[in-house]
């Protein structure tokens, strides 16, 4: 053999690099593989559907309903069941008071109702009793000299407006000096919670000429005067108001005389605070423990 068949001999120089750069594509997308992350949910997915469409997974009619046998139904039999009575407390809770402890069947005793009863009244009492010293201190001077008489009864608020320094004798127009207390009287209000109704009320003598064609008109007019001035502003709601006259059906004293006369010649602002929806709830809910509990308070 000459030395030219020698230089052909073994591999060709090439496919040194060529084995070089399939082994660097074949780190190359190693290390990318490494790098990637997978959607198992969707290579589920995939799975699932190629699984499908080349025949791995068949779908077959179910002709019945696939049974087997329970080893607890054969070991054991359902037997007949009580109710086991267990006396347990609860609390009823509905709106605000009504906390009715019951134990079994029984109920709160009466004298725990009316003592709850009298707790709740008591708290409102003393909320409309606050309102009417804030009047008093307002009205003080109007007070002192026998202007306003101010006073309050349950949840009901009376100020009683005197003839003498308001109305002229026969007329329904305030006096210009007593505008200034009415401007008071209705910052008050704004104060304090209730309907406010202006009553208007005269003694039973007759009336004998004039604007007044009797003392129904004279009670109606003052009171609507004093109902005015009050919404004077809009600092009050109207929706609050109602005015009434009385004539001289409900004297504040007897007409046998010139000062009981001159007491009955007045106008009321009667503020009736009452019970709102939650004290409403309370009470009629410690009425349901007890229906006579609150006839026993005299509460209507």
């Amino acid at each position: 053999m000459d030395d030219d068949d020698d230089e052909v001999r073994g591999t060709p120089a090439w496919m040194a690099t060529f084995a070089d750069l399939m082994s660097l594509l074949m780190c190359f997308f190693v290390l990318l593989l490494s790098f990637s992350e997978m959607d198992v949910e969707k290579f589920k997915q995939i799975a699932g559907s190629m699984a499908f469409a080349f025949g791995v997974q068949n779908e077959f009619a179910l002709d019945d309903i696939p049974k087997g046998t329970s080893i607890i139904a054969q070991e054991f039999s359902p037997g007949e069941t009580t109710d086991t009575p267990v006396e347990t407390i609860q609390q009823v809770a509905e709106q605000t008071l009504e906390q009715s402890l019951r134990v079994g069947e029984g109920e709160l005793e009466e004298s725990e109702v009316e003592e709850m009863l009298k707790e709740k009244v008591a708290s409102l009492l003393e909320e409309t009793q606050a309102d009417a010293e804030r009047l008093e201190t307002l009205l003080e001077e109007e007070i002192q000299t026998g202007k306003v008489d101010v006073e309050s009864d349950g949840r009901t608020i009376t100020v009683r407006i005197r003839e003498q320094g308001s109305f002229p004798s026969g007329s329904a127009t305030l006096s210009a000096d007593f505008l200034p207390v009415m401007q008071t009287i209705r910052d008050a209000l704004g104060e304090i919670r209730g309907t406010v109704s202006v009553e208007g009320h005269t003694d039973d003598v007759p009336l004998r000429g004039g604007r007044y064609e009797s003392n129904w008109a004279l009670s109606s007019g003052r009171a609507l005067s004093v109902a005015h001035a009050l919404l004077r502003g809009g600092q009050l709601d109207d929706s609050r108001m109602m005015v009434v006259g009385y004539a001289d059906t409900r004297p504040f004293t007897s007409n046998d005389t010139s000062d009981g006369r001159a007491a009955n010649r007045r106008v009321e602002i009667v503020i009736r605070q009452g019970i709102d929806g939650a004290q409403e709830a309370d009470l009629e809910a410690l009425r349901n423990i007890n229906p006579d509990a609150l006839e026993l308070l005299g509460i209507e």
